[in-house]
């Protein structure tokens, strides 16, 4: 059973509710199972979005002894760790490098490129591409080319491949835009465990006991398999009646929306979700949306567009504070990091140990970090302790220079024991997953609710510069090794 919304005036966003809604003439859905299959999707879709700048970099060992340059170099395994002389390619750092400017640049073209494209062609089309170039690259490994060409093509590769995951990326936050606030949730969840996904497919590709090329092989047709299966949950979408109802709607209606979810939810049977009494949810819409959407004879009349100036004088510190943390997270994860390897002797912990301390720690300790502000926000917005928090994580720029990274020969080793690093990597990953989470949590609290938009907007752009800071500058810190 449902509820059924229709338009007071006879077209789209005519008149006012009435009877509960006002969309399309659609049923309200209430059955729990639409609420988890949505959720689902956007869970899985969130995943897809980041699998490649996850499955390229936890791969940094296999395409290093592709560069190699030896006529073997197809055949060798991905946990190899390349200690000989320096990296000529830079790979490290240019797979960093290109995997931040499309994304730096796509948020600054998003505007003109939304409004030219419809949504489902980019999208759908995205995530076709996407599939084809990890395909592309799963084919790669059972090819042998010179270090040069093979180069060139992974990086082609690696830009077109986050270009396109860019712009889906916006797209679905855009779609998320017109659902309620649970799903966003859903969404960056599925994209926190993108890394762990991609570091645990390595895991399981190096002690499957296969040959190297076939345990290369099904590293790579893993994401293929992930973005496959966002292509479906995509496609399921508009078939399920709880997302019809709400992406049919405008992004201005969020707000009614949500209340009308929420109103469901709260009226839930606590054992298995299905509403306690149609009526009574009907009854409790019917009110909350009359109240929420008839405006009192009194009531202000909507603020003006904000200005993107103003509202930059209200964050400008918080946006910095997200700049400063990317820019030091990128600088040294993972160009720098990577190329820490164990101080003993070789053997299964020396041959396991960059795809767990590195990878597989930080993706864990960075989640964990961004779940902490569910619980707490501290320091508050008003605080000069971020400032200080985010300038101290400067001090991992030289903890990791000095670390065991074989390929120096500048800076001497002082902290060569595993543990050293570990313990670096422990805090880093916390301290950026944390300290990332505050100041998006932040920024909309500086400024008025009519502004929020903006803010997020102007936080978005900051987050993709820092991040393509941290890429520049990753190539000074390894030449200072």
């Amino acid at each position: 059973m449902g509820v059924v919304v229709r338009s007071g005036g006879g077209g789209l966003g005519g008149g006012r509710a009435r009877g509960g809604g006002c969309v399309l003439g659609l049923t309200f859905p209430t059955d729990p199972h639409s609420y988890h299959l949505v959720g689902i999707s956007f869970f899985i879709l969130g995943l897809g979005t980041l699998l490649p700048w996850n499955f390229f970099i936890t791969a940094i060992p296999y395409f290093q002894a592709r560069l190699a340059g030896d006529s073997n170099s197809t055949a060798r395994t991905l946990s190899t760790n390349h200690t000989g002389p320096e990296d000529a390619f830079n790979f490290n750092n240019w797979v960093t490098l290109l995997s931040q400017l499309p994304l730096l640049l796509f948020t600054l073209l998003n505007s003109f490129l939304y409004q030219c494209i419809p949504e489902t062609v980019r999208i759908l089309g995205s995530l076709l591409a996407i599939l084809l170039l990890f395909a592309l690259t799963a084919a790669l490994v059972k090819v042998d080319m010179s270090p040069g060409p093979f180069f060139s093509i992974t990086m082609a590769s690696v830009c077109f491949i986050n270009s396109f995951s860019a712009v889906l990326q916006g797209s679905l936050f855009g779609q998320l835009g017109t659902m309620p606030s649970t799903y966003s949730t859903l969404f960056l969840s599925g994209q926190g465990l993108a890394g762990i996904f991609a570091a645990l497919a390595m895991l399981l590709s190096m002690a499957s006991g296969v040959d190297t090329q076939t345990s290369a092989l099904g590293y790579f047709i893993t994401p293929c398999v992930g973005t496959l299966m966002s292509i479906v949950c995509y496609l399921s979408l508009p078939h399920l009646k709880f997302a019809r109802y709400y992406l049919a709607k405008k992004p201005s209606e969020a707000q009614a929306q949500e209340l009308e979810t929420k109103a469901e939810l709260l009226h839930s049977d606590e054992k298995n979700g299905i509403p306690n009494s149609p009526q009574r949810v009907a009854l409790t819409l019917d009110l909350d949306l009359e109240k929420e959407l008839e405006p009192e004879p009194d009531e202000p009349q909507e603020p003006g567009k904000p200005s993107v100036f103003i509202v930059f004088q209200k964050i400008w510190l918080t946006a910095l504070c997200l700049v400063l943390v990317f820019t030091v997270t990128l600088s040294v994860f993972p160009a720098i990091t990577a190329m820490v390897t164990s101080s003993t002797s070789p053997g299964k912990w020396s041959q396991f140990f960059n795809p767990i301390c590195c990878f597989l720690l930080f993706n864990i300790m960075d989640c964990l970090g961004r779940s902490l502000t569910s619980y707490f926000l501290w320091p508050d917005e008003d605080s000069r302790l971020l400032p200080l928090l985010v300038c101290l994580r400067f001090l991992f720029v030289p903890l990791f220079m000095l670390c065991h990274v074989p390929q120096r020969s500048r800076l001497p080793i002082l902290f060569p024991q595993d543990a050293y690093f570990i313990t670096f990597m422990l805090l880093f990953a916390i301290s950026n997953g944390y300290l990332v989470s505050l100041t998006m949590c932040l920024a909309p609290r500086q400024v008025l609710p009519h502004e929020r938009e903006v803010a997020g907007a102007l936080m978005t752009f900051f987050l993709a510069l820092g991040l393509s800071c941290g890429a520049s500058l990753s190539f000074l810190f390894k030449a200072l090794l």
